[in-house]
């Protein structure tokens, strides 16, 4: 498999060596250091996105056109599904270890709410919908 984030990858690589080193006492600093990594990227890639957009937008504008707001494409979607799932066990590590099987219920909670908030945010239903009125002059 070839990582699409080399960097990233080798973050991941020093932080199970370093787990490997250290031990099992230092896991849970070394995951949430991980994952502060992964959200510090993840939240560059979605400035990234978000400034890509508004000048799509400010181009259209100019030019006359409607701006259309963009639908996720499936891979957009898989990935964010994917990173979810790998996210969800450390997630539920650290919920079940500190909180018992409520930490366990409470972090799977956490994980379904914020894939069914994408879901509906980005489904191809989301495209299809229809217009109100006050949304036609927009």
């Amino acid at each position: 498999m070839e990582a699409r984030d080399p960097e990233l990858r080798r973050e991941l690589d020093a932080t199970l060596q370093a787990r490997r080193e250290l031990g099992p006492e230092y896991e849970s600093a070394l995951v949430d250091s991980f994952l502060e990594k992964v959200e510090s990227r993840i939240a560059g890639t979605r400035d990234q996105r978000a400034r890509r957009v508004a000048a799509e937008r400010r181009t259209a504008a100019a030019r006359g056109a409607r701006p259309v707001a963009p639908a996720a494409t499936f891979g957009e979607r898989f990935a964010f599904g994917a990173v979810s799932l790998v996210l969800a066990v450390p997630l539920s590590a650290i919920g079940a270890a500190q909180a018992g099987t409520g930490g366990l219920v409470v972090a799977w909670l956490g994980i379904v709410g914020v894939n069914a908030v994408h879901a509906a945010r980005t489904g191809p239903w989301a495209r299809g919908r229809r217009r109100t009125p006050s949304e036609w002059d927009d």
